[in-house]
């Protein structure tokens, strides 16, 4: 195959935690740690990505809890709004490529506005692998 011809979407991962923005934080907090997994997107009822839930948003709930001793309330007021995310058919090389200029591990991956699945730098990693293989 092509690198050029590879797209998010052969490599993404397409079964994800979601969560709701009125879900009670700390039950998406236990959902994080229950998974292992370091953040998970939040979106509405029709599959739209409003924002992300990170391990730093929840460091800083527990840290402002344990100064103020205030747990809780929904995600949407502790999540992350503004998501920098990638196109299900965005090629595999650009992606490498943003990957390099950017801190982030992992985008959410959107089709027609909505959320079908996330890729990581790993993803890419392994994509690129397979493709040099198949040279």
């Amino acid at each position: 195959m092509n690198p050029k011809s590879a797209l998010v979407r052969d490599y993404m991962a397409g079964r994800l935690v979601t969560f709701k923005p009125d879900m009670d934080v700390l039950d998406a907090i236990q959902e994080l740690l229950h998974n292992r997994i370091a953040g998970a997107p939040v979106v509405n009822d029709q599959g739209e990505l409003l924002g992300m839930l990170s391990e730093l948003d929840c460091l800083k709930i527990a840290l402002n809890a344990g100064y103020y001793g205030d747990w809780g309330g929904p995600v949407a007021d502790y999540m992350t709004p503004d998501v920098e995310t990638v196109d299900a058919d965005m090629n595999i090389i650009d992606l490498a490529q943003r990957f390099l200029n950017s801190s982030y591990r992992r985008f959410p991956v959107l089709r027609n506005n909505r959320l079908v699945g996330q890729i990581s730098r790993r993803d890419v990693l392994r994509a690129l692998s397979q493709l040099a293989v198949s040279k």
